[in-house]
């Protein structure tokens, strides 16, 4: 079996209000457009994973918390409607994907090995949460790659920051292995938002963009300059400050998402590509890609033997 390799990495954030404002035939509710600067972006990250031509999408996404262990979707096909529980009136949204399950039982398995609590979910009637599903929605809208889907285990918030997040650069590395020893080409999405400083109350008309800007200028600035370090390249100097960027901008990294990937990925001091920024609800949302394949990193498809 050919060794697999983690061929790319992307933030892609998850706000429902994106699939809303698209208009997809899968979700029920109607919008009259908006967060365009965002969906642009995803348009763009959009292409560059076509190019990439990845067997496997494996996302972790902040909102399918599991107290107990890391868990992975272990079930060939899912199906049903995922409906966010703060935004119903957006997001009703029917789905259906396929899981990569050898790979999911792989990943589970070398979590184990390297210490933390891991389990398969084996529900055929389990609902997928709404950060998952706009992710891969917003990233892959033809839902036509297999995925593997990672639980938030939230220990960066029962234990401290540093405790919580490096149980996440083991599951990243965990992921690593496995990816390798099945032989998957595989991309990486880590599901989360930059600042999470949000408003609490929707304009009459959600998707009135006269509405939407920062909630908070801190946390733009703190937005900013972390974007500029990870355009740079500047990867371990942005894990150095990450703590205090957490905890100043309320950041979403916290639950673990982008350690989990550039863990992975052997935190490469690569630059990465800023496809968009935007405001939602307050929050920033950054989509960036880190391409392995364009940094030499990993190898372009056609060079793979059949």
């Amino acid at each position: 079996m050919q060794q697999g390799s983690i061929i790319g990495g992307f933030l892609a954030p998850h706000p429902p209000h994106l699939v809303y404002g698209e208009n997809p035939p899968q979700n029920e509710p109607r919008s009259q457009g908006g967060w365009e600067p965002l969906r642009w972006a995803y348009e763009r990250a959009r292409a560059s994973l076509d190019a990439l031509k990845p067997d496997v999408l494996l996302v972790h996404s902040p909102h399918w918390m599991t107290q107990v262990g890391h868990h992975f979707l272990g079930v060939p096909r899912l199906a049903g409607k995922s409906v966010d529980p703060i935004f119903p009136n957006l997001f009703r949204y029917e789905f259906g994907l396929d899981v990569d399950v050898e790979l999911a039982e792989a990943c589970c398995d070398e979590a184990r090995a390297g210490g933390l609590v891991a389990k398969m979910m084996r529900n055929p009637d389990f609902r997928v949460d709404y950060g998952t599903i706009t992710t891969l929605h917003m990233i892959r809208p033809q839902w036509d790659i297999p995925v593997v889907g990672i639980s938030a285990n939230n220990s960066p918030y029962y234990l401290n920051t540093e405790e919580g997040l490096q149980e996440m650069d083991i599951l990243g590395k965990a992921t690593r292995r496995a990816i390798e020893k099945t032989g998957r080409r595989a991309v990486l999405l880590a599901s989360n938002t930059l600042s999470h400083w949000h408003f609490h109350e929707e304009p009459a008309i959600p998707e009135d963009m006269s509405k939407e800007h920062p909630e908070n200028f801190e946390g733009y600035k703190w937005d900013m300059r972390v974007i500029e370090m990870l355009r740079q390249g500047k990867v371990d100097d942005y894990f150095k400050l990450q703590p205090q960027f957490i905890e100043e901008a309320f950041a979403e990294v916290k639950s673990g998402a982008l350690t989990w990937m550039f863990a992975a990925m052997g935190y490469p001091n690569i630059p990465g590509e800023l496809h968009g920024y935007g405001s939602v609800i307050g929050t920033g949302n950054a989509v960036m890609e880190w391409n392995l394949v364009k940094a030499g990193l990993a190898a372009p498809v056609e060079t793979i033997p059949a």
